[in-house]
């Protein structure tokens, strides 16, 4: 069952930010959790996971829950680069939901990972993996 506070503070921010979905916000979530996880695997304890640490999860758990489906559904969210999950973070950061250090800044997100290369690449053939121009026919 959600978070009631969650919801109600994604809510207000949602009212003051018209960018993103709720159902963005509580991806990015549920990414951050998944991160937070792994990078507790890797080092035996709960710490806080740096911007780079955050995209490299947000983009492993995108694959897990959207398949090939990622890049449409961030789309319909309004996110198109990763300086968009950094603006959604640093709402949530602003509304208290998530917490920063003083080394946290949203240009942290800059220039994460292209999402072509991260969301379409994994699923295209093997022979056509690195070819930006694929042709749809041969008439080319």
């Amino acid at each position: 069952m959600p978070d009631p506070k969650f919801a109600l503070a994604i809510e207000k921010i949602v009212a003051k930010d018209k960018r993103y979905p709720c159902a963005a916000y509580e991806f990015l979530e549920s990414a951050l959790k998944f991160t937070q996880v792994k990078a507790e695997k890797t080092d035996g304890k709960t710490r806080h996971v740096t911007g780079q640490e955050l995209l490299e999860g947000i983009r492993e758990y995108a694959l897990e829950q959207f398949a090939s489906m990622a890049t449409v559904v961030f789309e319909e969210w309004g996110i198109t680069s990763c300086e968009d999950f950094g603006e959604i973070v640093f709402n949530m950061v602003d509304e208290g939901i998530l917490s920063k250090t003083k080394e946290d800044a949203r240009k942290d997100f800059a220039g994460g990972f292209d999402f072509y290369e991260a969301f379409s690449v994994p699923f295209l053939p093997p022979s056509a993996r690195g070819c930006r121009n694929i042709p749809l026919s041969g008439n080319n």
